[in-house]
């Protein structure tokens, strides 16, 4: 459970002789995968996923200790090149920041494809920072004599210390990613405990469950810029009270989530329950609420009140 890893403190942990961290960030273009490969990593659901470009908006730390090594993850939100509001600019800064801040970099594409907008993430990749290209759903490729043109381009556009061939849904796959990955780390002690998973509290996790569930339950009908802020988080026991308001820009797209006679905001709220009950082991309470709140995308102030860095 998720309350269990994140209650273990680094400094509790046993020591382990020779012990290997570092931090790793997976980067690339939106909806390319790295939030699933996130997940595949840890071994648990930490990032919410869906088919609604930006879904990722925050950076998020995903850690797995394996032996004496601990790899800390950094999943980062898609850049965005299309729409220039204040809520990109924020999510493109945190993009820009992780870069920076990595012993390795993982980038993420479709295997076989490279467009405008890989080409943008590509350009931010320091060169002083070994980058490995992960062709992701390496599986859908037919015929693998194909690949053989397009990794040699790969390989002019930048750098790469390595290229894996992969699919985030391959258990085998992913295993041999930390052996790729191991050899870039250097040999310091660990910066969590060796049980910990993520470095997000509850709290935030029932704010990107809530919105996970509101895009996929909307689909393409609602716009992106659509959040959820927390307004009460109270433990009580195994009981948890959570109090939350979905933000959104227009009256048309609070009726859109709330639906005839409330079916639809009911749904939301019940699959969302049902995955935080899930995680934290306990029974919890879930009230939701959907406001208007008009232009706030754009408002750099309100973006960083409903907590975009």
């Amino acid at each position: 459970m998720l309350a269990k890893a994140m209650t273990s403190q680094a400094n509790n942990a046993p020591p382990v002789e020779g012990q290997r961290c570092g931090l790793i960030a997976i980067v690339g273009k939106p909806n390319v995968g790295k939030s699933t490969l996130l997940n595949a990593l840890v071994g648990q659901k930490i990032s919410i996923t869906s088919r609604k470009a930006q879904t990722t908006r925050h950076r998020i730390t995903g850690m797995r200790t394996l032996g004496a090594t601990q790899y800390v993850f950094v999943d980062t939100p898609g850049f965005q090149t299309r729409h220039g509001n204040a809520l990109n600019r924020s999510l493109n800064k945190t993009v820009v920041g992780a870069v920076n801040d990595v012993d390795l970099i993982v980038f993420v594409v479709e295997a076989g494809q490279f467009n405008q907008a890989d080409a943008k993430v590509l350009s931010l990749l320091p060169a002083n920072t070994p980058a490995i290209l992960l062709a992701n759903k390496f599986d859908l490729i037919h015929r693998r004599a194909d690949i053989a043109p397009w990794l040699k381009e790969m390989q002019e556009r930048h750098n790469f210390a390595e290229f894996v061939p992969m699919s985030a849904n391959n258990a085998k796959d992913v295993e041999r990613l930390f052996g790729i990955c191991e050899k870039y780390l250097p040999p310091q002690p660990w910066m969590y405990g060796a049980e910990e998973l993520t470095d997000r509290s509850e709290r935030f996790m029932a704010a990107e469950i809530i919105r996970e569930k509101l895009f996929r339950l909307t689909g393409d009908e609602l716009p992106y810029t659509s959040t959820v802020i927390i307004d009460k988080f109270e433990q009580e026991g195994e009981l948890r009270r959570i109090a939350a308001t979905i933000v959104v820009e227009r009256d048309g797209h609070k009726g859109m989530i709330i639906g005839e006679k409330g079916e639809k905001l009911k749904r939301i709220g019940t699959e969302a329950r049902h995955e935080l009950e899930a995680l934290t082991g306990g029974k919890v309470f879930l009230e939701i609420w959907v406001k208007v709140r008009s232009g706030w995308a754009d408002d750099e102030a309100r973006v960083r009140t409903f907590g975009y860095e």
